[in-house]
């Protein structure tokens, strides 16, 4: 596959995938806010920005860049609940640990930066005006670390996919708040701390694992969301296993789905399969309290002992469940997804 999976959608997957393994906690860089985002939503789709985008004209101790994240591909019916705008910072070679110094405002004096983060309501002109902005979250970071940082941009992101508002992209406004330094090697390392755009000498494998990610978190009105869709088939699987059937009955059997056998490894990512199952066994009359018979099924089956032109009642699945799929779309946009209807939770005779 040549489009690159961001590993924090990989993260993501595995969280929502675990289990009941109460070890697999968040990824440490997820915002507190996305948490809450992703224990509701049934759709999370990731979006790099376009990299054709010009930066902006910066003034003494600031750098700006404009950057833009195309979403067209999110479907009209799906809810965008949040959105985080991940940048990755790498700590400021020369830098040390920051002291407890700070200036007269209250702010640390040396060792931070203050990142903006900003929707743009009217582009830049081309006799070089300001954008026209509205700040959508700050924070305050050390350059002495490396590290992920999210903010929180659902106010634009949802205006932008419901129809509301016109997508121009964000600002990025790193502050440099004066701590004494001069030297000018200094302050390009500074420049470089936030990674908004490739640098030269950066290999082009590892920049995609570093470039600005879009994350948006949303319920298309179908289903549950891959959290509770995991509680859900915890307890399921529990009440299957108290179950002690006739082999004949009707019943569960084990069936695993390689995806590779079907050749949808090109664009699912994980799970590489999953256990689907399915339902064989009689109906025989009288149906079994345990086979989870319609009063329909029981008439039918009844009759079918009088009258052997009538079919017997056919075991199948009367309980389903969804599974959580990390794929690529048409668009090699890397979602994570709650699938409906794909796993059988409980046989019946209907």
């Amino acid at each position: 596959k040549q489009a690159v999976v961001p590993q924090y959608m990989v993260d993501l997957y595995r969280m929502h995938s675990a289990n009941g393994d109460h070890s697999t906690k968040r990824p440490k860089s997820m915002g507190k806010h996305a948490e809450r985002a992703a224990s509701k939503a049934n759709t999370i789709r990731s979006f790099h920005h376009e990299e054709s985008m010009e930066a902006l004209n910066s003034l003494k101790g600031k750098t700006t860049q404009q950057f833009y994240f195309n979403l067209t591909s999110v479907p009209d019916e799906e809810l965008i609940t949040s959105a985080e705008l991940r940048i990755y910072r790498d700590q400021v070679m020369g830098a040390a640990a920051p002291n407890n110094s700070s200036t007269s405002g209250g702010a640390p004096s040396s060792g931070f930066h203050r990142i903006n983060i900003y929707e743009i309501f009217r582009a830049p002109a081309a006799d070089g005006a300001e954008p026209l902005v509205r700040l959508l979250d700050t924070r305050l970071v050390r350059e002495s670390l490396s590290r992920w940082e999210s903010f929180d941009v659902s106010p634009a992101v949802s205006q932008w996919t419901s129809g509301n508002g016109h997508n121009h992209g964000f600002m990025v406004e790193v502050f440099h708040p004066e701590g004494g330094e001069s030297d000018a090697e200094h302050s390009q390392r500074r420049n470089r701390h936030v990674r908004v755009s490739r640098s030269l000498h950066q290999d082009q494998d590892s920049w995609p694992q570093a470039r600005p990610l879009l994350v948006t978190y949303g319920h298309d009105g179908r289903g549950d969301s891959v959290l509770h869709t995991r509680e859900k088939r915890q307890a399921a699987l529990r009440k299957q296993r108290r179950k002690n059937h006739n082999k004949a009955s009707c019943k569960r059997h084990d069936l695993y789905v390689d995806f590779s056998d079907v050749g949808w490894n090109e664009w699912i990512v994980a799970p590489p399969g999953y256990h689907a199952f399915y339902c064989q066994g009689e109906c025989p009359f009288p149906l079994a309290d345990h086979l989870n018979a319609t009063n329909h099924a029981i008439v039918q089956t009844l009759v079918n002992s009088v009258n052997s032109n009538i079919p017997r009642a056919c075991c199948v699945p009367t309980e389903l469940s969804p599974i959580s799929l990390l794929y690529l779309d048409e668009y090699e946009k890397v979602i994570l997804k709650n699938y409906q209807d794909m796993v059988v939770e409980g046989c019946g005779c209907q």
